[in-house]
C-alpha cells in the first residue's frame, strides 16, 4: 500500500486520535496543577499522551474501518452485480473520498453506456422501418401483378406481358436493394478487397457522363466541368468503386436537380499527393438539420414517405463507405433551393512539388 493511499485510509483515525489525546492530555495537566503536582509529575505528560494517542488511534481505526468495510463492501457487491462494472477489479477501500469519486466515475460512464444504446435503439428502429419499407413496396406491386395474372388476366396475351414485364422491374428492384445491402456490408465490415490502380480520373468521369447522359436529358440537367481539362490527373485508387461513387452522387444530383438545372464537376490539386472532386449542382438542396444524417443507410430528408424518386436508399452510405475504405474523407455542403456541394479527396498518382500554404489550407476548409 503506498503513502498516499496509507494515510488516506487513516486520516480520519489519525485526527480522532489526536484531538482526542489533546483534550484527555489537557484534562490531565490540570489535574496535576489543580493538586499542585505538576513540577513534580511533568514527565508523565508525554507518557500518558503516547498511551492515549495510540490506544484511540488503534480503537477507532480498527472499530470505524469495520464498521465501514462491512457497509462499503455491501455497495461493492451490489455494483459489481453488473457485468461491466469497473469496480469488480478494484480492492475494497474505506476511504470516502476515493470511494465517492470512483461512484461518480461509474455512474457516468454507465450514463454514457445508456445514451449510446438508446441512440443504438434509435438507429435500429429507424433502420428496420426504412428497409421494412424499401422492400414491401416493390414486394407488393410483384405481388400484386402475380394474383391479377392468377385471377385471370393472364389469358389476355397484351396484359400478361405488361404485367409480367412490371413483375420483372419490381424483382429488379428488389435485387438492387439486396446487392446494395450486401456491399455496404462488406464495406461495413472491411471484407471488400479494394483493387488499387492507377488511370485518369478526368476520363472515368467523362465515362460516367456519358452512361447518364440520357437520364440526365429527361430533366434537360446539363452535366459539365468546370474547365477543360486537356492533362489526365492520374490517381491511385479503385476504378471501379470510385466509378460507383461518381455514378451514385450524380445520379443523386440528378434525382434531387432543377430542371434546366446544372451539374458541375471540377478535380482540384490539394497539398502534395492529393486532389479533391466537387460535385456541385443548383438543385433542392439539403436543410442544415439532415446533413449529418444523410450517410446513414435508407436515411431520406423527405419523411413524407412518398417515392417519387426511385433508389435504394443506400447511395450516399455506399458513397462514404467506399471514400473511407481508401483513406480518404468525403465532406457535404448545401443550402436548401440553392444546391449542394459533395466533395471528396484522392491519392495522385505522380508526385508533385509541395503546394502553396493557401492549398494547404483547402483541405482542411473542405
Amino acid at each position: 500500500m503506498s503513502a498516499t493511499r496509507l494515510k488516506k485510509s487513516y486520516k480520519f483515525a489519525l485526527r480522532s486520535a489526536i484531538y482526542i489525546s489533546i483534550l484527555v492530555v489537557g484534562l490531565f495537566i490540570t489535574w496535576l496543577w489543580y493538586v499542585d503536582d505538576l513540577e513534580q509529575n511533568w514527565y508523565y505528560i508525554p507518557i500518558v499522551a503516547l498511551a492515549i494517542f495510540l490506544s484511540c488511534f488503534l480503537v477507532i481505526q480498527i472499530r470505524v474501518e469495520r464498521f465501514i468495510y462491512r457497509r462499503i463492501k455491501r455497495i461493492y457487491d451490489d455494483v459489481s452485480l453488473l457485468e461491466s462494472s469497473p469496480l469488480r477489479s478494484n480492492p475494497v477501500i474505506t476511504d470516502m473520498a476515493t470511494l465517492t469519486r470512483e461512484i461518480e466515475k461509474f455512474a457516468e460512464d454507465k450514463k454514457i453506456e445508456i445514451d449510446t444504446l438508446k441512440i443504438r435503439e434509435e438507429y435500429r428502429k429507424d433502420f428496420l422501418g426504412n428497409i421494412s419499407h424499401e422492400l414491401k413496396t416493390p414486394l407488393f406491386t410483384v405481388q400484386g401483378y402475380i394474383l391479377t395474372l392468377l385471377d385471370g388476366a393472364m389469358d389476355d396475351k397484351n396484359v400478361r406481358k405488361k404485367y409480367l414485364q412490371r413483375a420483372a422491374k419490381g424483382v429488379e428492384r428488389l435485387i438492387y436493394i439486396v446487392k446494395d445491402l450486401d456491399m455496404i456490408t462488406k464495406l461495413e465490415i472491411g471484407d471488400l478487397n479494394l483493387k488499387l490502380e492507377d488511370f485518369d480520373i478526368i476520363e472515368l468521369i467523362q465515362n460516367v457522363f456519358d452512361l447518364l447522359e440520357m437520364k440526365a436529358a429527361k430533366k434537360e440537367i446539363a452535366l459539365t466541368f468546370d474547365m477543360d481539362y486537356k492533362e489526365p490527373i492520374m490517381v491511385h485508387a479503385d476504378r471501379e468503386k470510385i466509378q460507383q461513387v461518381v455514378s451514385n452522387l450524380l445520379v443523386n444530383s440528378i434525382k434531387y436537380g432543377q430542371y434546366n438545372g446544372t451539374t458541375e464537376i471540377s478535380v482540384e490539386n490539394l497539398i502534395k499527393n492529393k486532389v479533391i472532386v466537387r460535385i456541385t449542382d443548383n438543385g433542392e438542396g439539403i436543410p442544415q438539420e439532415h446533413i449529418s444524417r444523410i450517410f446513414e443507410r435508407f436515411y431520406r430528408v423527405d419523411k413524407s414517405g412518398s417515392r417519387k424518386e426511385g433508389g435504394s436508399g443506400l447511395g450516399l452510405s455506399i458513397v462514404k463507405h467506399i471514400i473511407e475504405a481508401h483513406g480518404e474523407k468525403i465532406y457535404v455542403e448545401s443550402v436548401p433551393d440553392v444546391g449542394s456541394e459533395f466533395s471528396f479527396t484522392l491519392e495522385k498518382t505522380t508526385n508533385e512539388p509541395t503546394q502553396s500554404s493557401s492549398e494547404s489550407e483547402l483541405l482542411n476548409q473542405a
